[in-house]
C-alpha cells in the first residue's frame, strides 16, 4: 500500500477516549501502524505526508518524517484553523 500512496494521512490516538482493554500497547501500535523513518522509505518520491496535529511524535509519526521536505502537517494545521473558523462565521448566520 505505502509504495502507490500519493498521501499519507495519519491521525492522532486519543489515548483519553481509549480504554486499555482495547487498544494495543505503544510498541505494538508503533510495529504495526506508525510511520517510521523506515515505512517512509516505502513512499513515493513526491508523496505527501499529513496530520491533523497534535502529534504524538514517535507513535504515529517518526519526527524526522513529520518535520521532512514532504511533510505538509504545518500548513494542513494552519489551513484547518482557517476553515474552521469560517465555518463557525458561517454557522453565526452574521450576513456581511
Amino acid at each position: 500500500m505505502l509504495p502507490n500512496a500519493d498521501v499519507v494521512n495519519l491521525l492522532r490516538i486519543q489515548h483519553e477516549r481509549q480504554r486499555r482493554e482495547y487498544f494495543p500497547g505503544l510498541g505494538e501500535y508503533i510495529r504495526f501502524f506508525g510511520l517510521t523513518k523506515e515505512r517512509a522509505k516505502l513512499l513515493k518520491p513526491n508523496c505527501l505526508i499529513m496530520h491533523p496535529g497534535p502529534i504524538n511524535r514517535g507513535v504515529e509519526i517518526d519526527s524526522e518524517v513529520a518535520d521532512g521536505a514532504h511533510s505538509v502537517i504545518l500548513d494542513q494545521v494552519t489551513n484547518g484553523l482557517a476553515v474552521r473558523m469560517a465555518v463557525l462565521y458561517l454557522c453565526g448566520g452574521i450576513s456581511a
